[in-house]
């Protein structure tokens, strides 16, 4: 259940084709200086150096909350204004990716649930859906066990109004007619989750109905420490079993830090971006942090409190 690491939502790869007019751009807006954090605790952070013009800004996202909890700062608001292009991990504003959804959701082979579990789990889990989801699992038997997990997420919240950081940072973005744009598309981020074995999922799926009481409360745990913005917290959870957040964190974590940070490399030259992706890819050795680091960039915490 990696709710810092993974957005179940559906976005596009958009690939930036004026160089000459955002450079125009990028050199035409007031360079701002936004107050550093006293240390790293800050899910805010900007990114220049290595030949950089104009600072770009990378950000973490809780990928599903309740609505009302999610708030954005006066210093994030600055910079999201300040940056010419918006990038999520896929592009939320193309509806195309929703038809796509409906493409990659299922599993490969024509694999349905059943094949995955005994007969009293897959009892067991249709039961749930029936009873507590008030919808029928036959009609999702085929879809990969990750993506069902989405459904269990009311259950996890006691709010009546749930969204994204991503959703509610694409309305901002929209209105002041920035450009969406995404690191992946929909059928490889469908492909990543074939890379994690379909009965590790399955067997997810069932300890987590299992113990629903239980997980609502890591939940919970993990929304109080992402609300604290501490970098290192956040990366601690990662290291402990009861979150769940382990399993096939190589796929869902390090390869695509990997190959967002060479997107960025030329990405990052032409134009000055706000890059909003789930909390869990910014830290750790692996994170999109320290990779960036590595590739000669300075990145500095800003203040997001205020």
């Amino acid at each position: 259940m990696a709710y810092f690491s993974n957005s179940i939502s559906t976005m596009k790869l958009f690939i930036a084709i004026v160089l000459l007019f955002s450079q125009q751009c990028c050199q035409s807006q007031p360079k701002i200086n936004l107050p550093t954090n006293k240390d790293n605790n800050s899910l805010l952070w900007e990114i220049s150096g290595n030949g950089l013009q104009q600072p770009s800004y990378l950000f973490g996202t809780f990928h599903m909350m309740c609505k009302q909890d999610i708030l954005f700062s006066k210093n994030l608001l600055l910079a999201l204004q300040n940056s010419d292009d918006v990038y999520f991990e896929m592009d939320l504003d193309d509806p195309a990716n929703t038809l796509g959804a409906l493409m990659f959701m299922n599993m490969k082979d024509g694999q349905t649930l059943k094949d995955l579990v005994s007969e009293t789990e897959f009892l067991k889990l249709e039961k749930y859906f029936t009873d507590s989801l008030r919808t029928s699992l036959k009609t999702f038997q085929k879809m990969k066990p990750s993506m069902l997990e989405a459904f269990l997420y009311p259950k996890m919240m006691l709010c009546k109004t749930m969204s994204g950081v991503e959703q509610e940072l694409m309305k901002l973005a929209k209105k002041d007619k920035k450009e969406i744009k995404g690191f992946e598309t929909i059928q490889f981020q469908a492909s990543v989750f074939d890379s994690i074995p379909y009965e590790m999922q399955a067997k997810s799926l069932i300890r987590t109905i299992d113990s629903i009481q239980q997980y609502r409360l890591y939940f919970d745990t993990m929304l109080q420490v992402y609300k604290t913005q501490k970098i290192d917290k956040i990366e601690a959870m990662f290291n402990q079993p009861e979150f769940g957040l382990q399993e096939g964190m190589e796929f869902l974590l390090d390869r695509r830090n990997e190959n967002w940070v060479v997107q960025l490399k030329d990405i990052l030259k032409k134009e000055n971006i706000f890059m909003a992706v789930g909390a869990g890819h910014l830290v750790g050795k692996k994170g999109l942090i320290e990779l960036l680091r590595k590739e000669g960039y300075t990145l500095r915490p800003i203040n997001n409190k205020d």
